[in-house]
């Protein structure tokens, strides 16, 4: 072989290793950026693992804290909207109040056995919207005018009421003066409109 080809298979071997030099410098890059994204996204679910494990870790501890106040809210927010027991309790704070027979007690017009859908299945409530899954049920309790009580049985009634956990908020007030005629202008008949929260 003469000196002139030797030269000519010597650029061409050096041509072909510099091309494989430069394919392979290409891939290793390619490759190395392919794992760095990888490497970056195993980072950030890693990161984002290690929030939730902690909030997971929080949630928990909130839920041992905050346990006792399900127990509190089970105790004061009535689970049913059993009239009878309203009707007993609200009869018994009228008697204790001094009053001796209420005019009536009221209950909103049951949609019970229609095709009308009422929330949670139950009738006669609407659902508060300030707060998911809580209901509320309106009682009236009137005293006739013609059967009028004194004021300050009257007033304790009302006490009564808002301490009592099925009756606890009053929505509205009507009173009514009675004036006798004996003269004697300390009787009064009224409306009472109260609702009573349920989370069924």
């Amino acid at each position: 072989m003469t000196s002139k080809k030797m030269f000519f298979v010597l650029v061409c071997l050096l041509a072909l290793v510099g091309v494989g030099l430069l394919f392979s410098v290409y891939q290793a890059n390619t490759l190395l950026g392919n794992k760095s994204k990888t490497l970056v996204n195993v980072k950030t679910q890693d990161k984002q693992l290690a929030q939730q494990q902690a909030q997971i870790v929080q949630d928990k501890k909130d839920l041992r804290t905050y346990s006792s106040l399900n127990t509190i809210a089970k105790t004061v927010v009535p689970q049913d909207k059993n009239q009878a027991i309203a009707v007993r309790q609200i009869t018994t704070l009228a008697a204790q109040s001094g009053i001796a027979q209420l005019s009536s007690i009221q209950f909103p017009q049951s949609t019970l056995g229609s095709n009308t859908k009422s929330p949670g299945g139950l009738t006669q409530v609407t659902a508060v919207p300030t707060i998911p899954g809580v209901y509320d049920l309106q009682i009236t309790v009137t005293q006739d005018p013609a059967q009028g009580v004194p004021y300050s049985a009257f007033h304790t009634f009302l006490d009564k009421l808002e301490l009592n956990r099925r009756t606890a908020v009053i929505s509205s007030i009507t009173v009514t003066h009675v004036v006798s005629t004996t003269g004697s202008s300390n009787q009064y008949g009224f409306t009472v409109v109260i609702d009573e929260y349920i989370k069924p």
